[in-house]
């Protein structure tokens, strides 16, 4: 069954391609801060980037949602990186085949008219929600180009942990190998992290 996190004005559902039509709408309101995001330009690219992000969903690499705020279709965002650990022999009772140890949340971008309000922070909720209480992980990561502060501003907001810069990370999207900073939340520290999230939701109704 397709995957799809319902908050109170955001629902993630599954990316699909007849959402490429209404991505290229979102994305072309203002492309002042994409700077260091691969966000698509026009139909033909939007086809090609859902393409891609359902071949990497095929492989096991990704989960990609659509984000629909106030019933209009603001941008995409996925899980990467789904990581089942392989546990001890000693230890199978833990091994799973269901679910994730750890996950990664990325390669979201927002349309201009979604960003900076409560649209980013409750999607990031609905994402962390789910990995902590349904799937029960270890760790939820992020990972960001270190020279978007903008991007990490908003990770640090979220209460995610600074782990530091991944050198030559993976190629940019200007064409220069691209050094990442990391962050984490992890199982422990989710409590707190739902709190600090609810506040900020409740003071954006």
């Amino acid at each position: 069954m397709a995957l799809v996190l319902n908050g109170t004005e955001v629902v993630l559902r599954p990316l699909a391609l007849a959402d490429a039509e209404a991505l290229a709408r979102a994305a072309s309101e203002s492309r002042d801060h994409y700077r260091f995001n691969p966000v698509p330009n026009g139909i033909e690219e939007s086809r090609a980037y859902i393409e891609l992000a359902l071949r990497q969903q095929a492989a096991g690499e990704r989960m990609s949602f659509v984000i629909v705020w106030q019933g209009q279709v603001v941008g995409t965002t996925s899980y990467w990186e789904l990581q089942p650990w392989q546990w001890p022999a000693a230890h199978k009772r833990l091994q799973r085949s269901l679910h994730p140890d750890v996950v990664e949340i990325g390669g979201t971008w927002l349309a201009a008219s979604a960003q900076r309000t409560r649209c980013n922070t409750e999607a990031k909720y609905l994402l962390l929600a789910h990995a902590f209480e349904e799937w029960a992980v270890y760790r939820v990561s992020f990972r960001t180009d270190e020279r978007n502060e903008r991007s990490r501003h908003a990770i640090e907001r979220l209460g995610a942990k600074f782990e530091g810069v991944r050198r030559a990370d993976r190629p940019g999207i200007d064409g220069t190998v691209r050094n990442s900073a990391f962050y984490s939340i992890v199982r422990e520290e989710w409590p707190q992290v739902k709190q600090r999230l609810a506040a900020f939701l409740r003071r954006a109704a």
